[in-house]
């Protein structure tokens, strides 16, 4: 059966196994997730399941949200997230989905966002090299250097590294291991680092490369 969730990053610590190495852990506050809606091939064009998470006061949705809920019979929620899975007609809509779903050595990925850093040139944003800071090269040594040919084709190709927005951006790490589960705390941890700042909401679902 085909797992997701949706969680939130708590941070990252350590375990130790058995043998006593050290195992770089991040923990995951997982669920529970409620099903709020089924999408299915008759009334959608393809099978997926729609999952809430996270507490939310029900006079801070709009209307449109707020019914959403009511028609599922289910608790306002701060998050909804779509997984499209093989085996939609094993869940209901109502379900509650919790940690306990995984188990010790899972192979996951997750997906978030990445923490912002903001307007970045390219040295940092693209990992451009700098000219020499002597003999006159300044003050265009940390530059994005040339921007192409003055007459052909006279304007600047797409996809050239620039200066720009940094990070905020959807990553995915994949085939990350489930080293412990806490199933009364839906807690998780995960070996490794995964994306996003502290309390940045994440989904986990199988991998698609298990190794």
């Amino acid at each position: 059966m085909q797992k997701c969730i949706v969680g939130k990053k708590i941070g990252m610590t350590q375990l130790f196994d058995e043998k006593g190495k050290v195992i770089p852990v991040t923990v995951v506050e997982a669920g529970p997730c409620v099903v709020v809606q089924k999408k299915t091939v008759d009334n959608d064009g393809y099978e997926a399941v729609q999952i809430g998470f996270g507490d939310i006061r029900s006079k801070n949705v709009n209307k449109p949200i707020a019914g959403h809920f009511a028609k599922a019979d289910a608790p306002v929620k701060r998050t909804l997230k779509e997984f499209r899975l093989d085996n939609c007609e094993e869940v209901n809509v109502g379900d509650i989905i919790k940690a306990d779903k995984f188990e010790l050595g899972d192979k996951v990925d997750v997906c978030g966002t990445s923490k912002g850093k903001g307007y970045a040139g390219t040295i940092k944003r693209w990992n451009n090299s700098r000219l020499k800071e002597t003999h006159g090269s300044g003050p265009v040594h940390r530059h994005a250097g040339s921007m192409g040919a003055c007459s052909d084709p006279s304007r600047v190709m797409k996809g050239k590294k620039l200066p720009g927005h940094m990070g905020s951006e959807t990553v995915t790490v994949q085939n990350l291991e489930v080293v412990k589960v806490d199933a009364e705390n839906n807690l998780i941890a995960l070996k490794g680092a995964i994306p996003g700042p502290k309390n940045g909401i994440v989904f986990i679902t199988d991998s698609v490369k298990r190794a």
